[in-house]
């Protein structure tokens, strides 16, 4: 094998769609640990990076045992966040880079990207009133969703301050959807954006892993993307 070597965390459907993407990407897949080796890490395959779809309550104790093995790490889980600011100060003293990222798909990056954007513009505006709606598969877990919780950070620290509404919807096979609104006395402006599938998903985790290998520090999809 001669490509990135990539160890798989969680074994769902993000985790077998990251595996059959990886070819194309020049990755090889060296592995996987899922409920029947998680707790035998002594048994892991050496990796250069590991990419974690796996569950929110195993992200932190995960991440320190690959840090202890010197191995990369690109996590996609959500719903752990509360843990984020401790994980990362732990992590600092470990050469190892990290990228979190609630959403690897280029395009929801970007759409982040336009509604701090516009929510700059519209953060003198008090008639307008902002509201997000993230609409998701009846499985996902979590609920708002990551990526609605960082589209709302991006409004706030762009120096929107009024409330923000946040709305969530759990049906069917939703792959992924999120709006944003700004709703006036006379007119409403809303930016939205739609996953057709997950294998934007899968090939953003794969590009950041890519990115993230031979780096030191904790990083987003903005800054693998350069946005």
């Amino acid at each position: 094998m001669s490509g990135l070597r990539v160890l798989l965390m969680g074994y769902g459907r993000m985790g077998r769609l990251v595996e059959s993407l990886a070819p194309e990407a020049g990755v090889d897949i060296v592995g996987r640990v899922d409920i029947d080796n998680v707790d035998r890490p002594d048994e892991w395959p050496t990796a250069d990076v590991a990419i974690d779809f796996s569950i929110a309550s195993a992200v932190p104790a995960n991440a320190r045992r690959l840090a202890a093995r010197g191995t990369h790490l690109v996590i996609g889980t959500t719903g752990w966040q509360d843990e984020e600011e401790a994980l990362r100060r732990e992590l600092a003293a470990q050469p190892i880079g990290v990228v979190f990222a609630p959403n690897f798909a280029l395009g929801v990056n970007l759409f982040v990207a336009l509604v701090a954007d516009a929510a700059a513009r519209l953060a003198d505006r008090p008639e307008f009133g902002a509201w997000i709606h993230e609409l998701h598969h009846r499985a996902k877990r979590d609920a708002p969703s990551g990526t609605a919780i960082a589209i709302r950070a991006a409004m706030e620290s762009a120096g929107y301050g009024l409330p923000i509404d946040v709305a969530s919807t759990r049906a069917g096979s939703i792959p992924g959807t999120h709006t944003v609104g700004f709703d006036g006395p006379a007119e409403t402006i809303t930016l939205t954006h739609t996953a057709r599938d997950r294998s934007g998903f899968a090939r953003g985790a794969l590009e950041a892993a890519k990115w993230v290998n031979g780096r030191r520090g904790w990083f987003t999809m903005r800054d693998v993307l350069g946005l």
